[in-house]
């Protein structure tokens, strides 16, 4: 009986029925899927994760080790040490498929590859984030140059690399930005029938527009709100959780090191939790972070504990970030050497990640 383990949260009872809808897709027994669905209402998963930035870095075309790089085994066997049970990797779409509905670039796939591998023999889940803001050299989506076709066909192509890979997560894009939340949505449901399509299972986070953010998914943006509009997020087999960003700046952008929003932060947590529970979903703070004084520490703290106290509505979260190239005691960063910076946020973190690994319990069945 093929596992399910890394793909779905529970406990709640709409994941019970999201994993017999996903068991039955992928043509287990009647009986096996009714035992399933049991286990998972006795169960909760929780990822505990670190966005590893690199891959993400320069543009396309620079070459590899100077203008990018992908995470060293060391760097995510120290992640693993700190109790991350995941990984949420960036890269550039247009490094891994040169050309619109072209075939994926071996060199760069190898590369991710080795990074899922590693992250694997650490048990760790990895979350594959094309790092694009929904565009592809600069185009967004849905546009002449960009159809949304395109975009189901690189889904396509990657989803069918990692198809039913128990511990990898499709993120569908980070952070769409200046595109309507309809039209986002209309992409959003292609990637998702080409990833069904080709009979992967894996868990996918869907973003909304307006840079992901928690603070704006009730606000009109782009057209109307992703609260309204994501609704519509149609999946074949019911398999995926709304993913958003939640910074604490001025601007929530985190682009600054200040916590000037600190109380804004947590506000959006809690009004994002009490909207997933009322409409029966689940979501994953994809990235979060703050610098290490007091005041950021403490909205740290509870952003955490707010996810952490409602398993049913979350599936988890990725602070931001580690990687080797970040410049030394940048303001959020938990470096791979903590010499570096980011211990007073690991310290933070570090209580929750010392918990039992609820993960492991729903993968044990």
């Amino acid at each position: 009986m093929p596992s399910l383990k890394g793909f779905l949260p529970c406990p709640s009872a709409s994941a019970s029925l999201r994993k017999l809808f996903f068991t039955a897709a992928v043509s287990l027994t009647a009986l096996s899927v009714s035992v399933q669905a049991g286990m998972a209402a006795a169960c909760e998963m929780s990822l505990r994760g670190i966005n590893v930035a690199g891959a993400e870095f320069g543009k396309p075309g620079d070459p590899y080790g100077e203008g990018y790089i992908y995470p060293t085994k060391e760097t995510i066997d120290s992640l693993a040490s700190d109790k991350f049970n995941a990984i949420r990797l960036p890269f550039l779409w247009e490094r891994l498929q040169p050309q619109l509905n072209g075939i994926l670039d071996d060199t760069e796939l190898s590369r991710i590859q080795q990074t899922v591998d590693d992250a694997h023999a650490n048990n760790m889940v990895v979350i594959l984030d094309p790092h694009n803001y929904a565009r592809y050299r600069g185009e967004v989506i849905g546009s002449p140059n960009v159809p949304v076709a395109a975009f189901a066909d690189f889904w396509k192509r990657l989803g069918a690399v990692f198809a039913n890979d128990e511990d990898v997560i499709f993120g569908l894009m980070n952070e769409p930005h200046d595109i309507e939340a309809a039209d986002w949505l209309t992409a959003a449901n292609a990637a998702l029938k080409s990833i069904r399509d080709i009979g992967a299972g894996n868990l996918v986070l869907v973003p909304g527009t307006a840079w992901s953010g928690a603070h704006s998914w009730s606000q009109n943006f782009y057209g109307n709100s992703n609260a309204s509009v994501m609704i519509g997020v149609q999946d074949p087999v019911d398999n995926f959780a709304f993913e958003v960003h939640q910074y604490a700046d001025d601007d929530f952008s985190g682009k600054s090191d200040n916590c000037n929003q600190i109380d804004g932060a947590v506000s959006a947590i809690q009004s994002f939790t009490n909207w997933l529970n009322a409409n029966d979903y689940q979501g994953f703070l994809g990235e979060f972070g703050t610098s290490d004084q007091l005041s950021c520490l403490r909205g740290l703290k509870q952003m955490v504990d707010i996810i952490e106290q409602n398993p049913k509505a979350w599936i988890g979260w990725a602070y931001w970030a580690s990687g080797e190239w970040w410049p030394k005691n940048s303001p959020m960063i938990i470096q791979p050497d903590l010499r570096n910076g980011g211990k007073a946020q690991l310290t933070t973190l570090q209580p929750v990640l010392n918990e039992p690994d609820t993960r492991l319990a729903c993968n044990a069945h």
